[in-house]
């Protein structure tokens, strides 16, 4: 299962059609204590780049974009009893979203784990 980054320290794992997103272990660790999520309803019709979430932690609250277009199909519903999930495991089980993919030509302005690394290592 390929994954995919943003210059927004977003993932995106893409199966078939079906992309899971969350944010990335130097996000997590940027915001600190994560305290409240708030996820897409199913169904949601995002566009590339439009708020999806949001993440508050104890420094900070900011918004989760969407990296590519899609239809919601399901919110992580384990984050509004655990949203430490995100801090937790960020890149596992304190997923955000999955939708389903609308333009899988959107993935080609991503970048994979290599080039993200190198992203942040410039920052």
């Amino acid at each position: 299962m390929p994954r995919y980054f943003t210059e927004e320290h977003e993932w995106i794992d893409v199966d078939g059609d079906t992309a899971t997103v969350g944010i990335t272990d130097y996000a997590q660790e940027q915001l600190g204590d994560v305290v409240f999520v708030e996820v897409p309803q199913s169904g949601t019709e995002l566009a590339k780049g439009a708020e999806a979430a949001v993440v508050e932690s104890v420094k900070a609250a900011s918004d989760v974009y969407a990296p590519i277009a899609g239809t919601v199909t399901e919110g992580n519903s384990a984050l509004e009893d655990e949203p430490e999930l995100v801090n937790t495991s960020a890149d596992d089980q304190g997923w955000f979203f999955k939708l389903t993919i609308a333009d899988k030509d959107e993935l080609d302005g991503l970048m994979d784990a290599k080039a993200y690394k190198a992203f942040c290592d410039g920052l």
